[in-house]
């Protein structure tokens, strides 16, 4: 598409007073006033001669197959080189579906002869999918008086997955920490619950563990040492209600619970354990069974990508019910989610000392949330002031809420444990 651009348009304009004032003052100088419009018309024509052709216009769109929460991707834009003598200047915009940042308009130098390359960049929001509709391209003639405008049509879907770049370098600095894995199989001693060997008593060693049978017969205290088990069955629950699409830094709180799930997984199975998660808000989303071995990663990945958002309230009593029934073995329940009142932590507490009476169970909150930092941030304006005011009340809320809900979980069950943490 061809159209003059708003310099042209203006100079044109900036003609029509003066053709009226010789109009009406002198009318036989019309001619002025009809060459000064033909003059800019024929530059506007030069222009358009001069202008890159679009017919030497060779575009290749190259998206990402996928996308992670928490980092920034981007569209790349390549225009070959072609034969023109003139570098000129691209203005691009991606045309995007999907919950992402909105595209802003990126411009970039294609020099005469050679290759160029526009990044634009892609923000996802929210897990799913995001489409990259088309690109359109802007370019001007050396005068700016012509515009060309072009629509790439590029229909790509991109997935966006929970973050789990970060979770293969965590592990790997975990386990080479720990020596834990070695081209031999290694016992590890522990308190756990398979008997290992017999010791002989040393001070700081566990008086409970001394085997009292053993140490008469052989007339010297021995103690029992335990193998470190590796088959605990770990399930992490999250919570998809509406508390956890808060966005903390920019990311929701389901998102932050899911990546730090993805590294407990991924650990937790490099050590043995079994991996399982369970989705619920007002209704059970997602369940899937505690699972074994480093190659299921991929498939407890593809499990959290399907937690979907929902705008609904947790229901914690169907939800966790619905968990207890379905676990058969003892096992550890890590609990992502969030309150606000105190009667959503009076149902939750019920809700998990019945879970409590078979597992173990640990709560998980998060803090950092946009209410804390618009507390911290300096007023410049009055405004500015009441705002803060009135964060720090709900801040101070929650916080007693938090409070109450911790003393009561300790009092009510010593086997749940409530961590809050900051990502």
């Amino acid at each position: 598409m061809i159209r003059p651009t708003p310099r042209a348009v203006l100079i044109f304009a900036a003609g029509i007073p003066l053709a009226l004032f010789v109009v009406i003052y002198q009318p036989t100088w019309w001619v002025l006033s009809f060459n000064y419009g033909v003059l800019v018309v024929l530059a506007a024509m030069t222009d358009l001669l001069l202008a890159f052709p679009p017919r030497l216009l060779n575009v290749k769109v190259v998206t990402p197959d996928r996308l992670y929460i928490g980092e920034r991707g981007a569209t790349t834009v390549m225009l070959a080189a072609a034969r023109f003598r003139r570098s000129t200047r691209f203005e691009v915009l991606a045309e995007q579906q999907g919950d992402i940042d909105p595209s802003d308009i990126v411009a970039g130098e294609l020099p005469p002869g050679r290759d160029a390359k526009i990044a634009l960049p892609l923000v996802p929001r929210r897990r799913g999918q995001v489409k990259v509709v088309a690109v359109w391209l802007r370019w001007r003639g050396p005068l700016g008086l012509v515009e060309f405008t072009r629509r790439i049509t590029v229909d790509r879907t991109i997935d966006v997955l929970p973050n789990v770049r970060g979770v293969t370098s965590a592990a790997l600095q975990f386990f080479a920490q720990e020596a834990i894995y070695g081209i031999k199989t290694q016992q590890q001693s522990g308190e756990g619950a398979e008997f290992e060997a017999l010791r002989e008593y040393a001070p700081g060693f566990d008086s409970r563990y001394i085997d009292w049978k053993h140490s008469a017969r052989h007339r010297k205290l021995l103690c029992k040492e335990f193998r470190t088990e590796r088959n605990h069955q770990i399930i992490m629950a999250f919570d998809t209600g509406y508390l956890m699409l808060e966005p903390v830094d920019s990311i929701t709180r389901l998102a932050h619970a899911i990546n730090a799930g993805l590294l407990l997984a991924w650990v937790s199975l490099q050590g043995g354990d079994l991996v399982g998660t369970f989705g619920f808000d007002a209704a059970v989303r997602q369940y899937l069974r505690p699972i074994r071995g480093v190659s299921s990663f991929a498939r407890i990945q593809r499990a959290t990508a399907e937690l979907d958002y929902h705008h609904q309230e947790t229901n914690f009593t169907l939800g966790l019910a619905e968990l207890n029934v379905r676990l058969k073995r003892r096992a550890l329940v890590i609990l992502f989610t969030d309150f606000v009142d105190t009667i959503t932590a009076e149902l939750l507490i019920e809700s998990m000392q019945r879970v409590a009476n078979r597992h173990v169970v640990m709560f998980v909150t998060q803090r950092g949330s946009v209410l804390q930092r618009a507390v911290d941030a300096a007023p410049a304006r009055f405004a500015d002031v009441a705002q803060a005011v009135i964060v720090s009340t709900k801040s101070v809320n929650k916080t007693t809420s938090a409070r109450r809900f911790r003393r009561t979980l300790s009092s009510a069950r010593p086997s749940v444990k409530l961590v809050s943490r900051r990502w």
